[in-house]
C-alpha cells in the first residue's frame, strides 16, 4: 500500500502530463482526501515546481464553497504534492454524453459559470474550463459544481497582453488560441462550449487535428442543439441564443462576465425566452486567423496545451 506523507494513496482518479491526482485517505483524521502529486520527471524543474505550488496557493486563497479546498502541501522523496477535499461525485465529463434532461444540463452549466465567476472575483482567469476540470459534489439529493484544477490559471492583471497559449483546443476561444490578450470573456467562451456539450454531448465547433489548432471562421455558428436532440423548439432556440452569444468570435459580443452567463442559463432553465444576438463583426480576417493558427504548435483536439510558467 502506497503512502505519501501521512496520506494513503488508494487509486488514481486522473492524470496529465505534469501531475497525477489520487483518491486517498488521511490516516490521522480518518477522512477521504484527494492528493495531487507532481510527476517525478518534472520535480527537478524549478519553474514547474513553482507553478505547481502556485496552483495550491490559489486554491487555498479562494475561500469559496464553489472551489475545492486545499488542506496541506508537502514534499515526499523529492516530489511536491498538495492535499484537497475528496469530492465523490465525479466530474462534469461523466455527464457530458447528451443524456441529461435539458433543465438539469442548464443547471449544471449555470453552476459551472457561478464557480468560474468566483475564481474571477478573486482576480484569476482559469484558462482551461472544461468538463473534466469541474467536480460534482453530492449533498443529500442535490449536486454542486466545484472548480478543481487551476494548473493553467493566470492572474487577470497579467493577462491583457500577449500570452503563451495554454488550454484545451476544443474549449479555447480564438484570441486565446492565437496568444492574444484575454480576460473573463475567454472563460465565458469555454463555458458556452461546456453548456453546448452538456446539452447535446457534442462540440459546437469542429477543432482541427495536427498543426491547425483552431481554425474557426468569424462567421461560423454552432449547429442548432435541436439537430442533436428532440427538444421543445422554444427551449432549443433559447439555448442556441445563449450559446451563440457566449461563443461569439468577437469577445465584445459575448456575455461580459461568467455571472452574466449564469443568469442567462438560469433564466432559460426557468422558462424564459432568449433570442439570438445580431451577427458579430469579425475582428480579424479569416485568412489571418488561419495563418496565425498554423504557426502555433498543434496538439490533438481533445488534449490540453499546458505550458507551465506561462
Amino acid at each position: 500500500m502506497r503512502h505519501i506523507g501521512r496520506y494513503r494513496l488508494d487509486a488514481v482518479e486522473g492524470s496529465g502530463a505534469f501531475a497525477t491526482v489520487w483518491r486517498g485517505h488521511d490516516d490521522e483524521l480518518s477522512i477521504p482526501v484527494a492528493v495531487k502529486v507532481l510527476a517525478e520527471n518534472w520535480s527537478h524543474h524549478a519553474d514547474v515546481r513553482e507553478r505547481f505550488l502556485e496552483e495550491a496557493r490559489l486554491l487555498r486563497r479562494l475561500q469559496d464553497d464553489r472551489v475545492v479546498r486545499v488542506h496541506d502541501v508537502g514534499v515526499h522523496e523529492g516530489q511536491p504534492y498538495f492535499v484537497m477535499d475528496h469530492v465523490d461525485g465525479g466530474t462534469l465529463a461523466d455527464r457530458a454524453d447528451g443524456s441529461l434532461e435539458p433543465g438539469r444540463a442548464l443547471d449544471l452549466a449555470a453552476q459551472a459559470a457561478r464557480a468560474v465567476a468566483a475564481v474571477h472575483e478573486a482576480g484569476v482567469l482559469h484558462r482551461d474550463v472544461k468538463p473534466s476540470n469541474l467536480l460534482v459534489e453530492r449533498a443529500d439529493d442535490a449536486e454542486r459544481v466545484l472548480v478543481a484544477d487551476l494548473g493553467s490559471a493566470k492572474r487577470l492583471a497579467e493577462a491583457s497582453g500577449f500570452t503563451v497559449t495554454t488550454g484545451t483546443p476544443a474549449y479555447m476561444p480564438p484570441e486565446q488560441a492565437l496568444g492574444q490578450g484575454i480576460d473573463e470573456r475567454s472563460d465565458v467562451y469555454a463555458l458556452g462550449v461546456l453548456t453546448y456539450v452538456l446539452v447535446t454531448g457534442e462540440l459546437p465547433f469542429e477543432v482541427a487535428e495536427g498543426s491547425a489548432l483552431l481554425v474557426r471562421p468569424p462567421e461560423s455558428r454552432p449547429r442548432p442543439v435541436g439537430e442533436h436532440r428532440d427538444l421543445d423548439p422554444t427551449l432549443a432556440s433559447s439555448i442556441d441564443a445563449v450559446v451563440l452569444r457566449a461563443t461569439a468570435h468577437d469577445p465584445e459580443q459575448r456575455h461580459p462576465t461568467a455571472a452574466a452567463l449564469a443568469e442567462d442559463l438560469e433564466a432559460v432553465a426557468g422558462g424564459e425566452v432568449r433570442t439570438a444576438p445580431s451577427p458579430a463583426h469579425p475582428g480579424l480576417p479569416a485568412w489571418l486567423v488561419v495563418v496565425l493558427a498554423l504557426v502555433v504548435f498543434g496538439v490533438a483536439a481533445g488534449g490540453t496545451w499546458a505550458v507551465l510558467g506561462s
